[in-house]
């Protein structure tokens, strides 16, 4: 199998496609029958930053040159617009015709291909590993998914919550952390380099597994920090942990205590895309704030998806909007165990990692404090009077 088809009913994320220098080395398939490939995430120094912003003030000055060389020449005069136009070398800049597919190709014009298959799966992936600096990220992911396997990909949303992180790793120094909807695991891991315990949970075997594979892919990164990272099942459906033995990625009672007696942090990057899963998040968020032990912290980033939509004629952004009023009816509620606050932080924080930071991602915070015992029953006589 040396090339796979992306079908016209898949989902991919937009990190697969302009991340830049990337390499998306298909390496094996999973359980379920789906390619699996690897990619590096560098995570990029000071130095790299003042490097790459040299570049870019060098390319500008380049393009600022082209500019007024262009301008010059348009000015010599009405005869030059006749002359073929050159490259930076004075070749002959030809425009060539779009490609076109035989009238009896089964492919589709905008088609795809897996870059490149490796032989020994899991050796090729450990060479990625062991040939990369402890700068980089290695993350297993699919591409090109059902909507229902979204989960296994990498998206924008987790690696701005990374971002933020690593912008500010005080504010995590000693935390534990829930990461709810982890995925691939990509911001768990940039957790457990500045936390101390991170759990990391979803739902579905195979997604698990995937998520255990990339734990070990960047022990490299957490060992060296202390940080401790336990892939989990959490299902935003289903009240209780599940604590069945028999079961993989199950939680031991010892892990449900310090879940409840010591979480500080909750973490969720670009799960809100459908508002059945969104409304279970927030349940589940709320659930769990008003059994812990100590007030919470909540970061939320989400990318706002524009979509031309039948039903308003127009374009909208349904999911995101959904989003931001179960926000509205979190910071509302009073039920005489939390209070919460709703902010959004600002997206002006450094970047660590190489994507594209657009205007619709955003990153929320919410706050839930615990309201002590005596207020909350003042607040309940008040009430009932």
């Amino acid at each position: 199998m040396t090339q796979i088809v992306f079908q016209h009913d898949r989902v991919l994320s937009d990190v697969h496609m302009l991340q830049p220098n990337s390499r998306n080395h298909m390496i094996r398939l999973n359980y379920v029958g789906q390619p699996v490939f690897v990619s590096r995430f560098k995570i990029l120094t000071d130095d790299d930053k003042h490097t790459s912003d040299s570049e870019d003030r060098s390319i500008k000055s380049v393009d600022k040159g082209k500019d007024i060389e262009k301008e010059k020449i348009e000015d010599e005069g009405e005869g030059t617009k006749d002359e073929p136009e050159l490259d930076e070398d004075g070749d002959f800049d030809v425009t060539h015709r779009p490609r076109k597919l035989p009238e009896n190709s089964s492919r589709d014009l905008v088609c795809p291909v897996i870059l490149k298959q490796q032989e020994n799966d899991e050796e090729n992936a450990e060479e990625e590993v062991d040939s990369s600096p402890t700068k980089h990220l290695v993350i297993e992911h699919t591409m090109a998914t059902p909507l229902e396997d979204v989960g296994k990909q990498v998206w924008r949303g987790a690696i701005l919550l990374a971002d933020f992180i690593l912008s500010d790793p005080l504010l995590f120094k000693t935390a534990t952390v829930l990461d709810l909807g982890s995925g691939m695991g990509l911001t768990s891991i940039v957790m457990a380099t500045v936390a101390k315990h991170v759990y990391c949970t979803d739902v579905g075997q195979d997604l698990l597994n995937m998520c255990q594979k990339n734990m070990s892919l960047n022990k490299h990164l957490t060992e060296t920090t202390g940080g401790e990272v336990k892939v989990r099942q959490l299902d935003w459906l289903q009240y209780d942990l599940c604590t069945d033995p028999d079961v993989e990625f199950t939680w031991t009672e010892e892990e449900v205590a310090d879940l409840y007696d010591n979480t500080t942090v909750i973490i969720a990057a670009d799960i809100c895309y459908e508002d059945d899963l969104t409304d279970a998040f927030f349940r589940t968020v709320y659930r769990l704030c008003s059994n812990f032990r100590h007030d919470c912290t909540v970061y939320i980033s989400i990318e706002k998806r524009l979509n031309f939509t039948i039903r308003h004629m127009d374009v909208s952004c349904e999911a995101y909007d959904h989003f931001r009023r179960c926000l509205d009816q979190l910071q509302a509620l009073t039920d005489g165990q939390c209070r919460y606050s709703v902010q959004q932080i600002p997206s002006d924080f450094p970047q660590f990692l190489q994507y594209e930071r657009i205007e619709q991602l955003e990153l929320w915070k919410v706050t839930a404090s615990r309201i002590p015992l005596d207020s909350a029953k003042s607040d309940t006589k008040l009430q009932s009077s």
